[in-house]
Formats: structure tokens, C-alpha cells, sequence
């Protein structure tokens, strides 16, 4: 007696995956490009509501190892920010120095233009993952 056959997987259903993994990936760089709007926004802000200068942000993915889930958490760059000599600044140390923000803005600009760039090419795989899925409905 032979043993039951698999049953076969439903092409439509294995298309469903990478729409879910488009989705992730752009909603992951929708969040890092808040965060580097966030840090272009505060490069001058050189006293917060702590009375500290303005700490760069990074975004950190990874994956859940319980859950297989992206989970995507926001962390502050330990990097010390550069010291200008400006005694007439409100926020000068006793030297006269102020501390701004550890932020470079082209280094900003890069990883904006990154983020952006694989944000687009996760919209090109969802649409084309869209595109195969309403064609194999129609057939």
C-alpha cells in the first residue's frame, strides 16, 4: 500500500512571502529614513531637554530568534560630538567651548540616498510579486 502523497503547495500561496518580505523591508527604511530626518533636523541643536546636546540616532535590525519577526530598535551613537570655540555661545563650557551634536551631515546625506534606494527596490519586488499574483488569478 503506498503512502498518501503530499499535498501540493498552491503557487499563488508562495508569491505571498515575498510581498510580506517587500512590505517589511520598506517599512523598515521608512523608519530609518525617519531617523535620519531626525538627525539632520537636531545637527545644530546644541541643548536638549536634558540640557545635553543632541545625540545621533541609528536604527538596528535584526531578527526576533524566537519569533523569526524583523524587529527594528533605535539606538544612540556613543561618538563624542566636536567642540567649536564659540565663548559667546549661551551653551559654552567655561573654556568657551560648545559641543554640538555628533552629527555629519553628509554622512547623513549617504545614508538617506541608501535608504531611499532600497526602499525603491523593495516597492519594485511588491509590485512585480503583485504583478505575478494578479496574473496567476486570471489564469
Amino acid at each position: 500500500m503506498s503512502s498518501p502523497s503530499p499535498i501540493p503547495s498552491r503557487p499563488v500561496r508562495e508569491l505571498m512571502p515575498s510581498l510580506r518580505m517587500s512590505a517589511e523591508g520598506m517599512a523598515a527604511q521608512m523608519k530609518f529614513i525617519e531617523i535620519i530626518s531626525e538627525n539632520i533636523a537636531n545637527a545644530q541643536t546644541t541643548r536638549t531637554a536634558d540640557g545635553t546636546p543632541y545625540q545621533r540616532q541609528v536604527a538596528v535590525t535584526g531578527r526576533d530568534p524566537e519569533t523569526g519577526e524583523m524587529v527594528l530598535r533605535v539606538a544612540a551613537d556613543p561618538t563624542p560630538g566636536r567642540l567649536v570655540y564659540d565663548p559667546g555661545h549661551p551653551d559654552a563650557n567655561a573654556d568657551g567651548f560648545v559641543e554640538y551634536p555628533n552629527v555629519e551631515i553628509t554622512h547623513e546625506l549617504v545614508d538617506l540616498m541608501v535608504a531611499r534606494r532600497i526602499h525603491e527596490a523593495n516597492a519594485t519586488v511588491f509590485q512585480a510579486a503583485k504583478s505575478m499574483l494578479r496574473h496567476a488569478l486570471e489564469i
